[in-house]
């Protein structure tokens, strides 16, 4: 829905996406590689996994305050791609444990140790597309805030202040 917002409710409604686009490229893009690539053992993968969800909980406490109906609008829109994002969490970290007990069935160590290498890289894969499918996402709800839009369906579920008012008179 192509609605009337002042430029710089146009400048705010951009904010949430611009987060949210740098939080998946500097964690989830940059720093789980680097983090993988120093080898620094599988548990580190927490560090870029708290931070994506620090950066997430902003994002959902934020859609959460009272503010322009437009830009409140295009926080929750951000916070929607988060979900998507932790659900990309949650398949991965399910197949990093079926990962984790295929390996510990293993009677040979280096067997162990290569079905763990293995399938924890494909492990990552989900969250992988998912925070492709995100980033696209974003860009394109960054581009929505710029040209004063905002999706139907999230302004049938939360209509505009005006529309509110008289629809309960």
């Amino acid at each position: 829905m192509n609605l009337n917002p002042s430029p710089e409710a146009r400048r705010l409604a951009q904010s949430p996406h611009n987060i949210f686009i740098v939080g998946l490229f500097a964690f989830d893009l940059f720093m789980t590689p680097a983090v993988l690539g120093m080898q620094l053992g599988m548990i580190s993968l927490l560090i870029p996994l708290f931070c994506s969800g620090s950066l997430m909980g902003y994002i959902n406490w934020r859609s959460k305050q009272e503010s322009v109906w437009f830009v409140q609008m295009h926080w929750r829109l951000a916070w929607t791609r988060c979900r998507i994002l932790l659900v990309g969490y949650a398949v991965s970290a399910t197949l990093i444990l079926l990962a984790w007990l295929l390996s510990q069935i293993s009677n040979d160590p280096r067997m162990a140790d290569i079905i763990w290498t293995a399938l924890t890289r494909i492990a990552l894969m989900p969250t992988l597309i998912i925070v492709l499918v995100t980033s696209v996402m974003a860009f394109s709800a960054y581009s929505m805030a710029q040209k004063g839009e905002l999706p139907d369906k999230l302004v049938a579920k939360f209509p505009p202040p005006e529309k509110a008012e008289a629809a309960q008179a």
